[in-house]
């Protein structure tokens, strides 16, 4: 089996790269953040120019009609350049459950085409998240209830405004009726869109905080580089470089298993949500280590809104339990490798 990357997907991440260090730097973020809405639809309509919104789209609504293998390469960007996670909830979480709801779907025929052109905004309202992101300023809501699929216009909801420590997360809790009208999936088809719903949120957010770890190594080794002590650079002591190796190694080990995760998730093998949850995990120790890691190096400075490490360090600590929190994915792992037969040991590591 070849695990290398195509040659497409690779020029296409790299397009992504460079499109984001020009119009998504730090500063025009915090000007974006600053603001009442807490969003640009001028840069949300770039990224759709991009061919990001309509990435999992089928060809057939406009959209490229990739998998979750391609995801795995854009989320680690849209974490190192800190765009806020919502993006991925409606480009990847959302275009993944309406396209569960079948190929004749009329509300996937009516919304797919609209996270394509990126004009659409869909927040998704699992059990899993106690809040919503980005329901203030959604023009659909799908939401669960009792395994069932509803969806609703901003104008059937109320929301409710909820403080993040990361500024440019806008969470919302929710209040709603739920009724005959707005059902779109019974509980059978639901409970499994719900569940594709959560391992693609979880595999999203576990390679954002990928791509924040690589970013906060990066801003780490920039500042040992350049902050001098003793009339030497701080990155010729051998401490921080202990410090920003363990973060290197950690972020290495985290890699294939968010790749593995990936690829059994697009292949609907068996195993995917155990794979999704230690991706979930690893990548959640690397963002953690290169966190703590990085405000070592940096100092106290690295707390302080001037430092752009503050952005990344933040963000990782807010994602960390989205779609799932350590605990819960914990218990995932747990409850298969702890299982009676667990299929463990020498001969039993299977292909990815």
């Amino acid at each position: 089996m070849d695990f290398t990357f195509s040659e497409q997907q690779t020029s296409f991440r790299d397009a992504v790269s460079r499109f984001l260090m020009t119009e998504a730097a730090p500063e025009m973020l915090r000007e974006i953040w600053e603001t009442d809405a807490g969003r640009s639809p001028q840069l949300r309509a770039k990224i759709a120019a991009q061919g990001i919104t309509g990435l999992s789209v089928p060809v057939k609504f406009g959209g490229l009609g990739c998998d979750d293998v391609d995801w795995s390469l854009i989320t680690q960007e849209l974490g190192y350049y800190c765009i806020p996670d919502s993006l991925a909830d409606t480009a990847c979480v959302a275009a993944g459950l309406l396209r569960g709801l079948g190929e004749n779907s009329a509300l996937a025929a009516e919304w797919l085409p609209g996270i394509v052109g990126g004009a659409a905004r869909i927040a998704v309202g699992h059990p899993v998240n106690s809040l919503v992101a980005d329901a203030h300023m959604a023009d659909l809501l799908l939401l669960h209830h009792q395994g069932e699929v509803h969806a609703l216009t901003r104008g059937e909801v109320e929301v409710e405004l909820n403080p993040s420590i990361d500024q440019s997360r806008r969470l919302c809790r929710v209040s709603w009726t739920p009724g005959a009208r707005t059902r779109v999936a019974d509980a059978e088809l639901g409970g499994k869109v719900w569940a594709e719903a959560l391992d693609r949120g979880a595999l999203c957010v576990a390679g954002q905080l990928l791509g924040l770890a690589q970013r906060m190594l990066d801003l780490s080794v920039d500042y040992a580089a350049q902050r001098k002590q003793f009339g030497r650079p701080i990155g010729a002591f051998q401490a921080i470089k202990h410090h920003l190796a363990d973060v290197v190694i950690r972020i290495e080990f985290a890699l294939p298993v968010l790749y593995a995760a990936a690829h059994a998730l697009a292949t609907q093998r068996s195993d995917r949500s155990l794979r999704v949850a230690h991706a979930k995990l690893a990548c959640g120790d690397a963002a953690g280590l290169a966190a703590r890691n990085g405000l070592q190096v940096h100092g106290a400075m690295g707390y302080a809104w001037e430092t752009d490490l503050q952005m990344f360090m933040k963000r990782a600590w807010a994602l960390d339990a989205s779609w799932g929190d350590r605990g819960f994915h914990k218990a995932r792992v747990a409850d298969f490798v702890l299982s009676k037969d667990a299929p463990l040991g020498p001969g039993n590591v299977g292909d990815v």
